[in-house]
């Protein structure tokens, strides 16, 4: 998945669950402004937290995977 297609889907992932910035990356074990970064494509997740992120997705069941297939292809 390419830099801007990512932060899209973090964005996406993060609205959809009704959670701020700040919010979000308490629940991933970051810090705001890496979030920030994330959804402005100034920088990508790294490997743990493309896991935290894939969990919150399969979490959601129907809707996480239909975020994931919008920013897969």
């Amino acid at each position: 998945m390419n830099q801007p297609a990512i932060g899209k889907l973090i964005r996406d992932l993060r609205v959809e669950t009704g959670l701020t910035q700040e919010q979000f990356a308490t629940r991933l074990g970051v810090v705001y402004s890496t979030v920030n970064r994330w959804e402005n494509g100034h920088a990508q997740p790294s490997p743990l937290a493309r896991k935290r992120i894939k969990r919150k997705l399969l979490e959601m069941g129907e809707m996480g995977q239909q975020l994931l297939a919008r920013y897969s292809s």
